[in-house]
């Protein structure tokens, strides 16, 4: 099914909708350029070289760049608007008094010190009297909200039945980023493991634990044997392996040694007809863990996570060994970000879309909405002129993924019908109540899902948010307004660089429904499959290429990139950047583009694009990313895509020799 004529139109039109009428700007930063590096080389330091040298890492961030930059932006604006809200005397029960007073109350710390540990209090109470393991799995499940648990429901779509929200159950439990951090022999994480050791020490004796050494041993024992059951997130990323439907009997079949019934009933879950289980295998280790650990060491490790998990809104004591482990063992910060950034990222968790409604109506104009569709539907068109051209892919297939492509939602800037916090309670001078309520209120929100037919019109960013997604249940690409600015999208710049940045990205969402994962899915949002068995084998070829390619990176010394971890991620990049070229080549009409500050349109496409990823990241942090993250370091985002990418080598004329050179027949070229 070929798009509208309207959308193939739409392609002719120029993105700089808004600019001034006289000369345009290239929208690129040529300070930042580093004119010792040539593109043929190192397009990502010869675009950013400069500003990599000059710019130092603020002392509360573990990176910095443009995507930084943008979420600072946009807290500072958040930031604003609560403190005009917090200003005024608004009704009781109001949306106003809830931002309101949810701020005031997370930024006194005078009354947070005060408080100690009282309003952590019935909770503790609640851990102390355990008495049974039967107790112990209903325990787990009132924590549902408020506090890491070693299983971790959720509800969503099924993937296989994509219109009703089905319970699942996912690993979970651990305190440290992932199971690598207890697992690897490496110095980096041997020291990661140290910190936390000391931090559970430390979170127990500030409990009252009357043993804290003893303690945090047994805690980080019982984690590390959860960790050695954790699925890989290269085995998470497979929707086959992870899509387990089973009823609640036979799960208690299946991993026995826990009250499963106990557990779904006390999460608010206590009529689900199934549950997908994401990971059997670690389902029976963790129910076998329960029934061998004794009881006592389950209380000290729920009580630990329920420290750890309130430690922001805890004496000042906690506060300081949260951020001596998280911030400066796990990610190198040499001073916590502002209590305010801290406070606006809260209330994003707490109230984010009654503080999206304010935002929306402040600083994204209708004219930013039909900006954004225009791009949209511009790349959307290239994609479906662009699956007519592979030559991998069979005329069976090449009209499936045209249909799917077809079908695909588009939500930009903020959801049609925003969600409802009357029942909430937020009150003055009660910041960790708010936050414990606020928990409990997403959760049972979640819950009252099961079951239930999935409502499309439903947002998981709030419009604040500086980033981007697709869904591949619902086949859904969404871009919350807050990412539509500069440095990605400038109104006031030529369109080549806002098609080799916010073209790109949008062209990467797009093509997410067609990389590793996403292409499993059919246009309606059901996982089957919709390939020939030669075309699914082409395409795992093209794959496996990829994946060769990105693990030779070596961001860190001895730490080389995961190409199978961020194999979807590598695709939807390669995909998008190629589709956003061919949609600004497309969007000339056949005119040739203008030259500014002496470069050409392709040249600042591609400048444009490495100066998107433009971003420094300290070690700590970088370790983190590689063991969780599915995403490429920034730099080998914008090498890694531009050297397959035949345009680029035209632009700039790389020939044997050159560090980026590859010669045609070896480069990627999926979609």
């Amino acid at each position: 099914m070929k798009l509208p004529l309207f959308a193939t139109l739409a392609l002719a039109t120029s993105l700089a909708l808004a600019a001034d009428n006289g000369a345009l700007q290239s929208g690129l930063d040529r300070a930042g350029f580093d004119s010792g590096v040539r593109a043929q080389d190192d397009l990502f330091r010869h675009a950013n070289g400069t500003w990599i040298r000059n710019t130092p890492i603020p002392a509360d961030k573990p990176e910095f760049g443009g995507f930084i930059e943008l979420r600072d932006r946009s807290d500072e604006r958040v930031r604003k608007l609560v403190e005009e809200l917090s200003a005024k005397d608004a009704p009781a029960g109001s949306v106003e008094q809830k931002i309101g007073s949810f701020y005031r109350a997370y930024m006194d710390e005078a009354a947070i010190d005060r408080a100690g540990l009282a309003p952590l209090q019935p909770w503790l109470a609640q851990i102390d009297a355990l008495k049974t393991k039967g107790e112990l799995a209903a325990l787990l499940g009132r924590l549902q909200g408020l506090s890491s648990t070693p299983v971790e429901p959720w509800v969503d779509a099924d993937a296989k039945e994509p219109t009703v929200n089905r319970a699942q159950l996912w690993q979970g439990g651990l305190g440290m980023p992932d199971r690598d951090y207890y697992l690897s022999d490496n110095e980096r994480y041997a020291k990661a493991r140290t910190a936390y050791r000391e931090y559970l020490q430390t979170l127990l004796r500030l409990g009252g634990s009357a043993d804290p050494d003893g303690g945090a041993t047994a805690v980080y024992a019982l984690e590390r044997r959860l960790a050695q059951a954790h699925w890989t997130r290269v085995d998470n990323r497979d929707p086959q392996k992870t899509y387990n439907p089973m009823a609640v009997p036979a799960l208690a079949k299946a991993a026995p040694g826990f009250d499963w019934a106990a557990f779904f009933k006390a999460a608010d879950l206590p009529r689900i007809d199934r549950v997908v289980v994401s990971q059997p295998s670690y389902a029976k280790s963790f129910a076998a863990t329960v029934k061998s650990v004794p009881l006592p060491t389950w209380k000290l490790y729920l009580r630990a996570q329920l420290l750890n998990g309130s430690a922001k809104l805890l004496p000042k004591e906690f506060r300081d060994a949260r951020f001596a482990f998280r911030g400066k063992a796990l990610l190198g910060l040499e001073q916590e970000k502002p209590r305010w950034q801290d406070a606006t990222q809260a209330l994003d968790a707490a109230l984010g879309e009654a503080v999206g409604q304010v935002y929306v109506a402040r600083y994204f104009p209708p004219e930013n909405k039909a900006r954004m569709q225009t791009l949209v539907t511009n790349l959307l068109a290239a994609y479906d002129e662009s699956i007519d051209g592979l030559t991998w892919m069979g005329p069976r297939t090449r009209q499936f993924a045209r249909d799917k492509l077809a079908r695909y939602v588009q939500k930009i800037g903020y959801p049609e019908v925003w969600r409802d916090y009357g029942k909430l309670e937020i009150r003055d001078g009660d910041a960790l109540g708010n936050a414990v309520r606020a928990g409990r209120f997403e959760w049972e929100r979640v819950a009252r899902k099961a079951g239930r037919p999935v409502d499309r019109r439903e947002w998981l960013l709030t419009p604040q948010n500086v980033n981007a997604y697709y869904n591949p249940s619902l086949n859904e690409i969404v871009f919350p307004a807050a990412i539509l600015e500069p440095p990605f999208f400038d109104a006031k710049a030529d369109d080549a660089v806002n098609y080799g940045a916010i073209g790109a990205i949008i062209g990467h969402e797009i093509s997410h429904g067609f990389d590793d994962t996403g292409s499993q899915y059919d246009g309606e949002g059901m996982l089957r499959n919709w390939w020939t068995d030669a075309d699914r084998k082409a395409f795992s070829a093209l794959g496996d290429k990829l994946v060769a390619q990105y693990n030779q990176y070596e961001p860190l010394p001895g730490h080389k990139l995961n190409g199978k971890l961020t194999l979807g991620e590598n695709i939807a990049d390669l995909s998008g950047l190629q589709i956003a070229y061919k949609a600004y080549r497309r969007s000339l009409g056949g005119k040739p583009a203008p030259v500014i500050d002496g470069l050409s349109g392709d040249e600042r496409f591609y400048l444009g694009w490495a100066q998107a990823w433009r971003s420094k990241t300290r070690p700590e942090r970088a370790l983190h990313l590689l063991t969780i993250d599915t995403h490429s370091p920034d730099e080998f985002r914008a090498n890694g895509a531009a050297v397959n990418s035949d345009g680029f080598h035209s632009t700039f004329g790389t020939k044997p020799g050159d560090k980026m050179f590859k010669p045609s027949e070896e480069r990627i070229r999926i979609w």
